[in-house]
């Protein structure tokens, strides 16, 4: 299949096959007439590139999935840097969310202070009627 073709099929642009193509994941074969082409193999590679990159994978994190599924394993997660890919990746997340767990509770003690100095949020009323809209006294 053309690259146009391929394209359609992934759900994915020209473009982006092009600079999979530029950084060595998936690799075009020419046809007599010079056009790319691509085949059934080519389609998984650009579908495990996808599912990886929709988990937060960079392109250089799938190198290792895409190169695992190159040598006839089954699936890209059947080889040992797969597995490490996956470690490395999870450790990295675990990292986010500690740091995001510390950043929510430093914000949960902040707003129980606030509360506790100021039960409830301040009122704004107008001073009397004769002020005009925008005097407004705080309670």
């Amino acid at each position: 299949m053309r690259i146009g073709d391929l394209a359609k099929r992934a759900g994915t642009t020209t473009r982006a096959l092009r600079f999979y193509e530029s950084r060595g994941l998936i690799t075009a074969h020419r046809s007599a007439n010079g056009y790319r082409e691509y085949n059934d193999d080519d389609f998984r590679l650009v579908k495990e590139i996808q599912t990886l990159q929709g988990i937060g994978f960079s392109l250089d994190d799938t190198r290792p999935f895409v190169d695992c599924l190159r040598s006839g394993h089954e699936t890209g997660d059947s080889c040992a840097d797969s597995i490490e890919t996956y470690q490395r990746k999870l450790a990295e997340v675990n990292s986010c969310l500690d740091r995001l767990t510390s950043v929510r509770d430093s914000l949960l003690e902040k707003l129980a202070e606030a509360l506790s100095r100021h039960p409830s949020p301040c009122e704004m009323t107008p001073r009397d009627s004769s002020a005009s809209e925008t005097e407004y006294q705080e309670f």
